[in-house]
């Protein structure tokens, strides 16, 4: 694959080449290596790619960008060799939001969504709440991440640490908390939304508004924890994406 050497594309384990593919977006402040784990736990039957944002990690060097349609235009465009087979995208909290931008660009694009769009940890697109924490100090910004539980607390009480991650995490809140989407924007997939019953950026109407955003098939799936559920259900996690995506398997 010829995507795979792009700097935007990472893959930490060989899936089988008639299999699916799974297009992985990170969080804010998140970074490609986060979908490791999941990687791992679909690898038998899932192609698992991850989308590495500037700014962070081995891109530690580039700008951030500050706005979701930057993110979507450029992982699209990273993405366009892929695009000519059946790829499902799943993004978490923002990625959730770059992932749905990426397929609204492949449908408007192309001609054809993705088979499906997993989002995970995320209110709709249209789901808006008038937020500003991008505008706090970094004291502010450090407390909105331990209320999420996010972040290792270890790197919060590392000055040198949180100078390396403050900036691209101040980026990206800034990307989620201005982004409006584009009026009417609706896919025709399915539409697998994931939340945790303790989040406290997502209730339950504001998932199920996912379900006007296509007109395909749309669930919703809720589990046990706050907004990081995933790290405590990959397992499960994993083996939905498997019996959805197992239509798609050579």
């Amino acid at each position: 694959m010829t995507a795979l050497d792009d700097v935007w594309i990472r893959r930490y384990h060989a899936g089988p080449e008639n299999g699916p593919t799974l297009v992985c977006f990170p969080h804010a402040g998140g970074s490609a290596s986060y979908y490791v784990p999941l990687s791992n736990a679909l690898r038998s039957g899932v192609q698992v790619l991850a989308i590495q944002y500037p700014g962070r990690q081995d891109r530690h060097h580039e700008p951030p960008l500050s706005t979701v349609d930057e993110l979507a235009d450029q992982a699209f465009a990273a993405l366009g060799p892929l695009l000519d087979r059946p790829v499902a995208l799943f993004g978490n909290s923002m990625g959730a939001l770059v992932a749905f931008e990426v397929a609204d660009r492949m449908k408007r694009t192309l001609g054809a969504a993705p088979v499906t769009l997993f989002a995970s940890s995320r209110r709709a697109p249209s789901a808006y709440r008038e937020e500003s924490v991008h505008l706090r100090d970094d004291e502010g910004l450090i407390e909105d991440l331990k209320r999420l539980s996010g972040t290792d607390v270890r790197i919060l009480n590392d000055p040198e640490l949180l100078g390396m991650i403050l900036p691209p995490m101040r980026n990206d809140y800034k990307a989620v908390e201005t982004y409006r989407c584009r009026p009417g924007a609706r896919l025709d997939c399915p539409v697998v939304v994931m939340i945790g019953d303790e989040d406290p950026t997502v209730d339950a109407d504001e998932a199920k508004a996912w379900s006007h955003h296509t007109t395909g098939p749309f669930d919703l799936h809720t589990f046990s924890g706050g907004h990081f559920y995933l790290a405590q259900h990959q397992q499960e996690v994993a083996g939905l994406i498997r019996r959805r995506l197992a239509p798609q398997q050579g």
